[in-house]
């Protein structure tokens, strides 16, 4: 492989995706930050609460906004390039008074049907949750205006800017809620509702600083607007053709979690031979089934957090991919998209190895409360899922920055269907641990086919043995060493000191590796900001 030149690193991962995608990242972590406390705030029950409610919130909002955002940026870009500035505006308001209907109409069925809702998934009490969420679908709506507005001006600094106050909102409002309703005596549906709540307070900050930032921008550019704008209607109509093939594949996701979340509580009250929620709370006790849910979830939060990693590649690799296309340069895509998943193994497979090995010292050290007997074999399960989540994005992005859109969509669906087919038996075989079996077996399938499409049709297609091979090698000792590690230091010291130790242990040991068996290239690192500096110190 021959290492890019610095013209082409312009058109690389963290070229002009790289304020978006790093706000992306730091929302992600506080994500993951947040719920950790949280969820030890709420406990197992009240986590199953909070999690029915907003899975339902997921698939309202998606179904409402996937597509939208990505239609008003476009069409504003395109007018915008053309200098058509009263296009923009009227592209915009025709937007924004259709995101705003939605989001009222998706508000209002959330909330006036929260307690069908609800009910469905197997935990009608998580009725005030889904109520306390339901205006977040109205706020996000009339946020994902603004955001493509901006996009579409190539502007990402107000879509991260809002992400992370979004985020940070969420994070105080919503601990501090939760553990003011626990402190006095709040039942777990109660705590999880005022949890939840601090979503759509976050929500509201963010919305707040996008109209203030949106309107004190356009007042400072004084533009004349000589342009005859189109008609609303066929705006409207431009926006919906461009919107809804983009809202049907990204919903496939949101659904399947929907019907994945009240197939397995349905199918653990049949099986447990459980009560409706509402008797647990007149006897007032702890409902069994959304307990359990809540334990798998908190396995469920941790796992989520290697494909967060993936967000600054997949988010790049699209235009920079997409660039050379437009040269005619096929070996620089295929140099790229090697680079790209080569990079994203790097990560994934030493973190989804270690929660694996360290599933049980993990969740002791996060979830000290938590159902042990639920949470750690789910965590173990999960970890290896990771590894796969992180393969899919990587080659999705691919695919669809070598114009193959609907490819990943389909195979999504795919893996998807299988998630369901194996959830209805293991959960019923194995109980809650049947449904990270179902969640693994869905996503193997879906990388293995991704990797198998990227490989026929792919022009200078990736070679998957320098992808993979020393990547694993690395990741594979370090997990012996940190197994090793820990149960040396378990002897002696607590689970929390000897986790810790052995994640130590565990990082110093792969960077040795990585660097010794030269896992990474130096034209890896040249598509990475200060690339060639790491490069020249690790002498690559």
């Amino acid at each position: 492989m021959q290492p890019l030149s610095s013209a082409n690193k312009k058109n690389t991962f963290f070229g002009g995706a790289a304020i978006l995608a790093a706000g992306i990242v730091v929302v992600k972590l506080i994500g993951a930050i947040y719920k950790i406390p949280l969820f030890n705030i709420i406990g197992d029950e009240g986590t199953g609460h909070f999690n029915n409610a907003y899975v339902i919130y997921n698939l309202i909002q998606m179904v409402s906004t996937a597509g939208l955002p990505v239609a008003l940026s476009k069409s504003i870009s395109e007018a915008n390039t053309q200098g058509r500035h009263n296009q923009v505006r009227r592209t915009f308001n025709v937007a924004l008074l259709t995101f705003v209907i939605l989001g009222l109409i998706s508000a209002l069925v959330m909330f006036r049907f929260a307690g069908p809702l609800a009910k469905w998934q197997g935990d009608e009490l998580a009725q005030h949750a889904v109520m306390a969420m339901a205006p977040t679908c109205l706020f996000v709506c009339a946020i994902s205006a603004f955001r493509g507005y901006a996009q579409g001006h190539a502007n990402m600094v107000p879509t991260s800017v809002s992400q992370i106050i979004e985020a940070l909102g969420k994070l105080v409002i919503g601990l501090a809620l939760a553990g003011v309703l626990v402190s006095q005596g709040a039942r777990s549906e109660d705590s999880a509702a005022g949890a939840i709540f601090g979503v759509t307070a976050g929500a509201a900050l963010a919305l707040v600083f996008l109209v203030v930032e949106h309107f004190s921008r356009r007042r400072r550019e004084n533009r004349r607007l000589e342009d005859v704008p189109d008609g609303h209607l066929l705006i409207l109509k431009r926006l919906l053709v461009i919107a809804i093939p983009i809202t049907i594949g990204a919903s496939i996701a949101p659904i399947t979690s929907w019907l994945d979340t009240a197939q397995v509580q349905n199918i653990l009250r049949d099986t447990m031979s459980a009560q409706p929620a509402e008797w647990y709370k007149s006897m007032d006790l702890t409902d069994p089934v959304v307990s359990v849910y809540g334990a798998y979830q908190k396995a469920m939060a941790v796992y989520n957090l290697p494909a967060s990693f993936m967000v600054a590649i997949t988010a790049s690799v699209i235009p920079a991919i997409s660039a050379c296309r437009a040269r005619r340069d096929k070996l620089g895509a295929g140099r790229i998209a090697e680079s790209s998943m080569r990079v994203g193994m790097l990560l994934a497979l030493p973190a989804g190895i270690g929660l694996t090995v360290l599933a049980s010292p993990i969740m002791k050290l996060l979830y000290p409360d938590t159902n042990h007997a639920v949470a750690d074999p789910a965590m173990a399960v999960l970890g290896v899922a990771s590894i796969f989540v992180c393969v899919m994005s990587l080659c999705s992005s691919i695919l669809q920055a070598n114009g193959l859109v609907n490819l990943p969509i389909v195979v999504m669906a795919i893996g998807c269907i299988t998630k369901l087919v194996v959830n209805n038996f293991m959960v019923r075989s194995a109980g809650i641990i049947g449904a990270p079996v179902g969640t693994l077996s869905c996503y193997v399938i879906v990388a293995l086919l991704e990797l198998a499409i990227i490989k026929r049709v792919i022009p200078a297609a990736p070679n998957y043995g320098r992808v993979f091979a020393k990547p694993a090698i690395a990741a594979a000792v370090m997990g012996l060493a940190v197994w090793a590690v820990y149960g040396l230091l378990s002897r002696f010291l607590g689970n929390s000191l000897s986790t810790l130790g052995a994640i130590g242990v565990g990082v110093v040991v792969y960077a040795v590796l990585v660097v010794g068996l030269r896992a990474i290239s130096r034209e890896d690192l040249a598509l990475m900001p200060k690339g060639d500096k790491i490069a020249k110190f690790l002498r690559l």
